[in-house]
């Protein structure tokens, strides 16, 4: 089971994730009480081991914007998390996970986006993920898409993180609030967050 923390802001944290057996740190590089900047980034990412990938997410960011960080930070993955059409995905060199707020309106459109990864979310509250709630599992059940580039995230947590992957059988799951205390990442809660979803 593949783990992905999102929302990594210090080399504490970050290296915390590792320990626990993380396989992807997500950055956040869009309006977000997660930002940061490349920079800082770019000193968490050196520090970290080459079997750790990296994820960028960006909303509805100019593809210009998108390479410039990428290549400064020094990500693996874009993340697109907002509106972009199919043919921004295909112009960046970069491989893609797209992140899809999951409604029986949505659901349709997510098999032919070119993507390497598709994240399943919930539906858009006050902000482009990280929201901290469960969307219906039930609406992805019948989801014709390969399970192994599937990855689960919406109102994630060490409590119901296992019911998910028995439920939708994803080669991995997302987490951000999930692993949070009063909005900042909690290396007790990364580690038992991480134990839990690799746990068979």
């Amino acid at each position: 089971m593949l783990v992905k923390i999102c929302g990594i802001q210090t080399v504490e944290h970050a290296q915390a994730a590792v320990e626990a057996g993380a396989d992807l740190l997500g950055f956040v590089f869009a309006p977000s009480k997660r930002l940061i900047d490349p920079t800082s980034a770019k000193e968490i990412i050196s520090s970290l081991p080459d079997s750790v990938k990296t994820v960028g997410v960006f909303v509805n960011e100019e593809t210009n914007r998108i390479c410039t960080i990428a290549e400064e930070a020094g990500l693996d993955y874009i993340q697109l998390h907002g509106d972009e059409d199919a043919s921004i995905a295909e112009s960046l060199p970069y491989k893609i996970i797209k992140a899809f707020p999951v409604t029986e309106k949505t659901l349709h459109t997510i098999q032919d986006y070119p993507a390497d990864y598709y994240i399943l979310d919930s539906p858009i509250g006050g902000a482009r993920g990280g929201n901290g709630t469960v969307f219906d599992w039930d609406l992805a059940k019948d989801l014709p898409i390969d399970r192994n580039k599937i990855i689960l995230a919406g109102g994630l947590d060490s409590s119901n993180v296992q019911e998910a992957i028995n439920r939708l059988s994803p080669i991995g799951v997302d987490v951000s609030s999930g692993v949070e205390t009063s909005g900042v990442k909690d290396t007790d809660k990364i580690q038992k967050f991480i134990k839990t979803a690799k746990t068979k």
